[in-house]
């Protein structure tokens, strides 16, 4: 395997075919310029690649030579049920996308674990299908730290896996976790990440972080790509800039290219146009 496809067709074409397995590439936006998106279509996708592959051969197209899809795609949350991430996936995208992809993308609710040492009343985010003494027993052996290795470390190796979102663990008494382990633990995840070759991607709002903190979580991440809104004229446009990403960086300075324009379509995140230097 020499690349991972994200998902996005224009953006993997240009890169080579996708990430180098063992990525962790952190997904930073602005509200509503694309981030978010990004991660739904990248689990999609990958989804899409075993579960409906007529479907994915139209939206998609043909894999590169170098790629090979995943074998499993993993989507972690701290707050959000799987029924939610559903609901906001078609808004992103084609309705029978997502209903092709979503049965091989495997939803990881971890909000027993973040809610736990929360004023949030367990009723709330408790898992009707289990016990109370069975959801107490959970949550008093594991907190955030140690339930997100475990999924990780079960499921990191050849797979997608997407966290969303580490902007939860910022700040968040109930997340046990202070700001300064965040970067540390996207280190040891890097680390981890090379010997099972799979991709993560870690999702983060940018509006949540001083610039300090955001520079430690690009300095621990193999990549990063930032999301953002541009102002021209009376309209305003998303676009897409890769900071910085081992392996991948060298490709586009090659071509020149300084920015991706971005859009939302029928086929979820895509890449209406590249910007080079002139």
């Amino acid at each position: 395997m020499d690349r991972i496809p994200f998902g996005i067709r224009r953006l993997d074409t240009t890169i080579g075919g996708g990430a180098p397995p063992g990525s962790v590439v952190l997904l930073s936006g602005h509200a509503g310029a694309g981030a978010r998106e990004f991660m739904y279509t990248a689990a999609a996708m990958n989804g899409l690649a075993e579960g409906g592959p007529e479907l994915f051969d139209l939206y998609y197209g043909g894999l590169d030579d170098r790629a090979t899809t995943p074998e499993e795609v993993h989507y972690i949350s701290f707050t959000a049920t799987e029924r939610q991430l559903e609901r906001e996936m078609t808004l992103a995208m084609d309705d029978e996308i997502v209903e092709e992809s979503i049965d091989n993308v495997e939803f990881h609710d971890l909000s027993p674990e973040f809610f736990r040492l929360s004023p949030v009343p367990r009723e709330w985010y408790a898992d009707r299908t289990r016990s109370v003494s069975q959801l107490g027993q959970s949550q008093d052996r594991k907190g955030v730290p140690e339930a997100l290795g475990d999924r990780l470390t079960e499921h990191g190796a050849d797979s997608v896996v997407v966290i969303d979102s580490i902007a939860d663990l910022v700040g968040a008494q109930s997340a046990d976790i202070p700001f300064s382990d965040v970067p540390v633990l996207l280190k040891g995840l890097s680390r981890a990440a090379h010997e099972w070759g799979g991709l993560v991607l870690v999702h983060v709002n940018r509006e949540t972080l001083d610039d300090q903190q955001h520079g430690q979580l690009v300095d621990a991440a193999d990549g990063t790509l930032l999301f953002e809104w541009e102002s021209g004229g009376s309209a305003r446009a998303r676009t897409m800039v890769v900071q910085q990403f081992r392996g991948v960086l060298s490709r586009i300075e090659d071509e020149n290219i300084v920015r991706f324009e971005t859009e939302i379509g029928d086929a979820g995140f895509d890449i209406s146009d590249v910007r080079k230097i002139r």
